[in-house]
């Protein structure tokens, strides 16, 4: 009997089969997803490290199903023999239900992706450690239709352009709150600590009747992690062979059993000169950044919130010939340019203990900058404060947003633009400028799958008087895979050249501006598909595509071109057009590939006196790539990610100029290695800038003149024109704003990621 029972058993045995393996996401194992054979009673649920194991399954062919709160089904089909031990592993990354996130920047409120009637694109941390950077600014690269644009050749300075709208267009914000102001879009960027970001959220296109000023062009908002939700510590080490360092630190307290703090360091430092072009200057400006971020959280009754942050920056940095030191800095015999820049700033949160729905936001922030360029020296001090009162309220079919809001702005710097009109005493006139505003949103539930939502914002300017801006967005949830938005929308814009224009302040060219310069006025339409694809072999492939079109009144332009030795400031006489049609598309595949690709096709062009041209310094195509590869078995991740950039036009100093006055077509291209097997430690590194393109390639010289940075050996002529010698062939000055692209060639990098939970 026992022989009979043994052999039986033996049969049994070798007829079923094992499945078993491991439910990752992001690299993190999924704990209790469920893993079933459709068709039959057999699955199992995933332990807290992900590993699951099914037994008893006979031979033949299965579909095999992951299901996990907060993911969408994967499937993928197997075909199992007798007695085989099968290893089944799945990474869910891609089927996040992205769509289910909240985000707040589209409607100043936390809804649902999918139920936003305004696109908001999101990004992760996950998706900037593709291509590690030391700071935001050079993180955006990733992102499609974003660009990071230097503007300078010897500082290095840069703004963000989105849809190829410049710098002063894009409003960045900080938890919502407007505190990254026009002066810091030039060199306040960097120094975010990348560890306290929660996720990155962009809209494209004006959002002036909810965010005011600036907001014209689009909005990235830079989310940071709620204390509770953060690791208790975190460490990133970055380096370069060019010998940049960069460390970011964050970590985690309870202070008291009702308030929690979030604190976060980043430190960059770049000391190592380099001239890889030969023409005597600095390829990239060494810098010395440090940030320190710290976010309280405090716990009241009912959940309501109080959230207060500050966060302190200071930066030196300098470019230029290669001989120069601070005992150089503003003189006239070795050229340099030398940025001291200190930030500091604070917002908050604060929910108003009603029965109604009372949001209070407040946020200030002073910079202050000291810095020579050459001779020229630029030093300014900005500070803004602002606050914010909103009111949330459902009644009906009506979602109303109320709210009111107060902007003070002071500036004061040693330029013209706010120069004494008293030239015996000399005092300055600080710029002091009120824009109080009131604001009205009403999202109306049409019918189940139909949204409308409606906005209008009145604000008042204290130089130009009454501002008005509108906004329509319509949403049409055509089923859970299948996602239509139309948005319509005005925006203004007030200027500043010197706080937004680099230019403005080197003191290469002479800046004039011809008439009293009037805000800037602009309508825009968007229109938005998304759509969801799941296949049955596992594949998910997710689709976004946007056409959008801008026209602008009173767009004011910096002039190149009329006389090489100016930039010449003034309204367009005439109008501006920003249009184009943008893709993102997401494949995840069943063995485990991903990818993540991007492309905006536009045209910005300027219309004046029936005379139509491209924008300067404007591509009319970008796109943006992701590969990635896990191999699981070896704890190994694999990232190829780049950018692709079309011609554009560039500012030459005249016809004898010997530069391109076109650029090519040009792309930054990187590769990564994670290794993820020891426990809470990553360790990573590559090769950036693989095919080592700089855009010295192809010209004569970048920086015009560095020869004599000071013009002390240009001749001009009566009209004031440049006259070609034999020292000056070209018959050029110094400029150092020819620039539309880095000057770092290929490099490795290494770096290490400590997480502790």
């Amino acid at each position: 009997m026992t022989a009979s029972f043994a052999l039986v058993f033996q049969v049994v045995a070798a007829q079923t089969a094992t499945i078993s393996g491991r439910i990752i996401s992001e690299g993190k194992p999924v704990a209790f997803a469920a893993i079933i054979l459709t068709g039959t009673p057999l699955g199992a649920k995933t332990d807290t490290l992900g590993f699951y194991k099914i037994k008893n399954a006979e031979a033949g062919k299965y579909q095999v199903q992951v299901s996990c709160v907060g993911f969408n089904s994967r499937v993928k089909s197997i075909i199992v023999k007798e007695g085989e031990r099968i290893e089944l592993n799945f990474d869910i990354t891609s089927f996040e239900k992205k769509l289910n996130e909240v985000v707040i920047t589209g409607t100043l409120k936390e809804v649902s992706r999918s139920e936003s009637p305004v696109p908001v694109e999101v990004y992760k941390p996950a998706y900037f450690k593709k291509n590690p950077t030391p700071g935001i600014f050079d993180a955006l690269q990733n992102v499609n239709g974003v660009r990071p644009q230097l503007n300078c050749n010897v500082c290095n300075t840069g703004d963000i352009h989105i849809n190829g709208l410049e710098g002063p267009y894009t409003m960045v914000l900080i938890d919502g709150m407007p505190i990254v102001s026009s002066l810091s879009t030039v060199y306040g960027l960097s120094g975010i600590p990348n560890s306290l970001v929660e996720r990155i959220e962009v809209v494209k296109g004006p959002a002036s009747s909810l965010y005011g000023s600036e907001a014209v062009g689009g909005l990235i908002n830079i989310i940071t992690k709620k204390p509770q939700n953060a690791p208790v510590l975190s460490v990133d080490f970055l380096s370069t062979s060019w010998q940049e360092y960069s460390t970011d630190i964050s970590f985690k307290a309870n202070a008291g059993k009702k308030a929690s703090v979030l604190t976060g360091i980043n430190y960059f430092n770049f000391q190592n000169k380099v001239d890889n072009n030969n023409d005597d200057f600095t390829d990239m400006t060494l810098q010395n950044r440090i940030s320190v971020f710290q976010k309280w959280n405090f716990g009241r009754k009912e959940n309501r919130v109080f959230s207060l942050a500050g966060r302190y920056m200071y930066e030196d940095r300098w470019g230029g010939d290669m001989r120069w030191n601070k005992t150089f800095r503003g003189g006239d015999s070795i050229y340099g340019e030398s940025i001291y820049t200190s930030r500091w700033e604070v917002l908050g949160n604060y929910q108003l203990a009603s029965k109604e729905k009372l949001m209070l936001s407040f946020s200030y922030n002073n910079h202050s900058q000291d810095s020579r360029y050459g001779t020229t020296s630029y030093i300014a001090r900005q500070n803004i404060a602002f606050s914010q009162l909103t009111w949330d309220k459902k009644a009906g079919r009506n979602d109303f947003l109320m709210g009111t809001a107060l902007r003070y702005t002071f500036y004061d710097d040693n330029t013209p633009a706010t120069a004494a009109a008293d030239t015996i005493n000399r005092h300055n006139q600080p710029q002091r400028t009120w824009l109080p505003g009131v604001f009205i949103q009403d999202e109306i539930a049409l019918a189940t799958n139909h949204k409308l939502l409606l906005g209008f914002r009145y604000d008042y300017n204290s130089f130009h008087g009454n501002i008005f801006t509108s906004r329509a967005a319509y949403k049409w949830t055509v089923n859970d895979k299948n996602i239509l938005r139309l948005n319509a929308g005005t925006g203004f814009r007030v200027v500043n050249l010197f706080t937004e224009d680099h230019a403005a302040l080197t003191g290469a060219r002479t800046i004039e501006i011809r008439n009293a310069l009037k805000p800037e006025q602009s309508c825009n339409v968007n229109l938005n598909y998304i759509k969801k694809i799941y296949a049955q072999n596992g594949t998910y492939i997710g689709l976004d595509a946007s056409a959008f079109y801008t026209y602008f009144d009173n767009r004011i332009v910096g002039d190149y071109d009329t006389d090489p030795n100016k930039i010449i400031y003034d309204n367009l006489n005439g109008y501006a057009v920003s249009k184009g049609l943008s893709l993102n598309l997401d494949f995840a595949f069943s063995n485990g590939l991903k990818v993540i690709a991007g492309g905006t096709l536009m045209e910005n062009t300027l219309t004046e006196n029936g005379k139509t041209e491209q924008q300067i310094l404007t591509e009319k195509f970008t796109g943006v790539w992701a590969v990635s590869y896990k191999i699981n078995e070896l704890n190994l991740a694999f990232d190829y990610t780049g950018n692709v950039y079309s011609p554009m036009r560039l500012p030459l100093l005249g016809d004898t100029d010997p530069r391109s006055a076109i650029s090519p077509w040009w792309s930054i291209q990187n590769i990564q290695l994670v290794y993820t097997g020891f426990r809470k430690i990553e360790i990573y590194g590559g090769v950036k800038n693989l095919l080592n393109w700089t855009p010295n390639k192809g010209n004569p010289f970048i920086i015009a003149r560095t020869n004599d940075p000071f013009d002390k050996e240009v001749q001009f002529g009566g009209n004031g024109q440049v006259i070609v010698t034999p020292n000056n062939p070209y018959g050029l000055t110094f400029d150092p704003n020819y620039v539309y692209g880095p000057n770092q060639g290929v490099r490795a990098f290494l770096g290490i990621r400590i997480n502790v939970k």
